[in-house]
C-alpha cells in the first residue's frame, strides 16, 4: 500500500473501503430477481405451487408482496427504498482534522507534518521524503526540507480534494 494510499484510507477515502463496503451493502439488501416488471392481469385462476417451484418471483429491492400478516393478495407495494449510505467521496475531511487537532496545538492547515501525525502516520523526515517522491516532486524542491514540506503538503491536500476530500479552496491556493 502507497503512503498516500494510507492517508486516504484514514480520512475514509481509500479505495479499500469502497470495495468492502460493496459486498455488505449488497448482502443487506431485498434479493433482486431483475428488472421491475409491468403489471400485467392476474390470471383467473392458478394452480397451487409446487414444492420444486417457488409461488411467485422474489420481489424486486424496494418492492414488498403484500403476504405481512397472512394476507396473501399477491399485490405488490412499493416501499421506500433504503437511504443510501454517504458515499466515500462525501468525507467531511476539514471538520474530520479539526475535531482531531481540538486542544492538540497541531496546525493541520499549514503543517505536513501535523497533518500526518493526526493522521497517525509516520511524520519523519525520511517519510516525507517518501511521500513527496511518491506524489512527483521536482528535483528542486527535494533539495530544500522546508520547501519539500511545503509543497508537500499542498500537494497531498490536492490529492485529498481529487479523491473527495472537502478541503477549503484557500488551502489549495
Amino acid at each position: 500500500m502507497s503512503f498516500f494510499s494510507k492517508i486516504l484510507d484514514k480520512l475514509g477515502l481509500g479505495k479499500d473501503k469502497d470495495k468492502e463496503q460493496a459486498p455488505s451493502a449488497a448482502h443487506t439488501s431485498a434479493p433482486v430477481a431483475g428488472p421491475p416488471k409491468p403489471a400485467a392481469p392476474a390470471p383467473a385462476a392458478k394452480p397451487a405451487a409446487t414444492a420444486s417451484k417457488p409461488a411467485a418471483p422474489a420481489p424486486a429491492a424496494g418492492v414488498r408482496p403484500d403476504n405481512v400478516m397472512g394476507k396473501e393478495s399477491g399485490a405488490v407495494k412499493s416501499m421506500p427504498a433504503a437511504a443510501p449510505a454517504k458515499p466515500m467521496s462525501a468525507v467531511d475531511v476539514t471538520t474530520m482534522l479539526e475535531q482531531k487537532a481540538k486542544g492538540t496545538g497541531l496546525n493541520w492547515k499549514q503543517s505536513i507534518s501535523d497533518l500526518l501525525f493526526l493522521l497517525d502516520l509516520d511524520n519523519s523526515r525520511e517519510a516525507r521524503t517518501e511521500l513527496a517522491k511518491e506524489l512527483g516532486a521536482p528535483a528542486d524542491v527535494m533539495t530544500d526540507s522546508a520547501r519539500m514540506n511545503t509543497w508537500l503538503h499542498k500537494e497531498v491536500l490536492r490529492k485529498i480534494a481529487e479523491n473527495g476530500g472537502n478541503i477549503p479552496q484557500d488551502l489549495l491556493d
